[in-house]
């Protein structure tokens, strides 16, 4: 506990110093303990280095800057520590697929893989309830019948995720028998993004089915498509999966090799998921195409079979 306090107040301090340099020997001696210890400390508990983080927060600011001043593009990059428009250009088209000119023309949107600000709460979430290594898998074409709703994502002023999903699933589990030629084993829940809406959402309590044959009044065929999964495991309760989704999102794809294909990300419910039991493991998967030829330290992708 004692080092999630250092690391936060670590945070505190390069946030307010984002627009200066920034170094290992000035935090370390602000939190109170060496270098060497704090640098291992950090990567301990985020799974990334101290560098990693402060260079995608000061990404992230240059982000908000593009979207939400006229500043110059030059200026910009200066504020985020690069030396020149070009190198900050291609540090900055590596992580959001966009140069800062077209991030400017496309405008305002909800940048869902945005660097979010560590704090103490998402720490001890990350550490306790969930793998900061995914699973990468190859997830064969599933065709899947449920019903769905729209709902506004955590990383929206109307998130209504509490209000919507779980009263979805007590609808759903109670007309689940009406389904025909459904598959027994695991459900899912697919979340779809509108493409009229960035910071609307599609959601669809689902189970597997061999065929589609009178569908029931209300339902929906939705079909994920065959890609490469990333999957993590969220244990604990359900409402806090919004920390583990952040982490996804925030830490582990903005510095793996990977980019979101736009594809559909699935939620698992498995055997594992025990509603109630702190031990309960909801898995979370993001649909994956990596960014270059690069090898993934993480391992290699694992066939799985469609259910």
């Amino acid at each position: 506990m004692h080092y999630l306090h250092q690391v936060t107040k670590a945070i505190d301090y390069i946030e307010l110093h984002l627009d200066e340099d920034v170094s290992l020997k000035d935090i370390a001696v602000h939190v109170g303990i060496s270098q060497w210890h704090f640098a291992r400390i950090f990567k301990a508990l985020t799974n990334e280095t101290l560098k990693t983080y402060i260079r995608a927060r000061r990404l992230s600011a240059a982000l908000n800057m593009l979207l939400n001043s006229d500043e110059r593009i030059i200026e910009i990059a200066i504020g985020a520590g690069y030396g020149s428009q070009e190198s900050f250009s291609r540090a900055f088209k590596k992580i959001y697929q966009m140069s800062p000119n077209e991030i400017r023309q496309v405008g305002e949107r909800n940048w869902a893989n945005e660097k979010i600000r560590i704090d103490e709460a998402f720490l001890k979430h990350i550490n306790q309830h969930m793998n900061l290594k995914p699973t990468l898998y190859q997830q064969d074409k599933l065709r899947l019948v449920g019903i769905k709703t729209e709902f506004y994502s955590s990383d929206s002023d109307k998130n209504n995720i509490a209000e919507m999903l779980p009263p979805l699933w007590q609808v759903f589990l109670k007309r689940v028998a009406e389904i025909e030629h459904r598959i027994v084993g695991n459900m899912y829940g697919v979340i779809v993004q509108l493409a009229d809406d960035y910071n609307k959402l599609e959601y669809y309590a689902a189970v597997p089915v061999a065929m589609v044959k009178n569908l029931p009044v209300g339902m929906s065929v939705v079909d994920i498509p065959s890609s490469s999964y990333a999957k993590f495991a969220h244990r604990g309760d359900y409402k806090y999966i919004d920390k583990s989704v952040d982490y996804i999102y925030s830490n582990w794809l903005l510095q793996s090799p990977y980019q979101h294909n736009y594809g559909p990300d699935i939620e698992i419910y498995g055997a594992q998921y025990q509603p109630g039991d702190a031990a309960s493991i909801i898995e979370y998967a993001i649909p994956i195409n990596p960014i270059s030829t690069t090898i993934s330290p993480i391992g290699p992708i694992i066939p799985m079979s469609g259910n």
